[in-house]
């Protein structure tokens, strides 16, 4: 049994009369040749690859420096969203005040001032809704009112008024829009 193996080996390393003619020099160049073909487009294929994840990593890298940014940014909006309701009483404590305690409405006034503009520093904007026309992206309609001097969906009245945070809408303005010269009142 060994022996048969030894000859098996024996036999393996010594080339058939086909494989004495393919180790002539001629073909071991048109292998080499093949070879170095197949690795050449291997490399091209990789190259290719790499170019592309490359790529990929440079848009991702870019993707997460924007998002971190538009985080950073917008990071105050919960804090501001529950503000403007504290604003929104201010100024209605404001519009009913009654004449008796006018140093009170006066002090009110400045609180109000000054946390809009500390407010405005940090992005956030009024947003004009009185007179404009009617934009469902900023205005949430209450009400429609027969208004005969205002031309149709036109804002004639403004419940609460809506803010905006970097152009982000924070929360929309509540009006009452113009129905027309016909409009009735719903």
């Amino acid at each position: 049994m060994v022996q048969e193996d030894v000859k098996n080996e024996a036999s393996a390393d010594t080339p058939t009369p086909d494989q004495a003619q393919d180790l002539s020099p001629e073909a071991d160049v048109r292998r080499l040749r093949e070879q170095l073909a197949d690795k050449e487009a291997e490399a091209r294929a990789n190259y290719d690859r790499f170019l592309r994840e490359r790529a990929e990593l440079e848009n991702f890298k870019k993707r997460m420096q924007r998002e971190k940014a538009d985080a950073l940014r917008f990071a105050c909006e919960p804090l501001i969203r529950e503000i403007l309701p504290v604003i929104d009483n201010l100024e209605r404590a404001i519009e009913h005040g009654d004449g008796n305690g006018q140093s009170v409405i006066q002090g009110i006034q400045l609180v109000v001032k000054s946390l809009l503009e500390v407010l405005e520093r940090h992005g956030v904007k009024r947003i004009e809704a009185v007179g404009q026309p009617f934009d469902p992206s900023r205005h949430e309609a209450m009400a429609q009112v027969a208004a005969p001097d205002q031309e149709p969906n036109r804002v004639v009245d403004e419940h609460h008024r809506g803010y905006l945070l970097h152009d982000r809408l924070l929360r929309p303005a509540l009006v009452t829009v113009s129905g027309g010269k016909s409009g009735a009142a719903s």
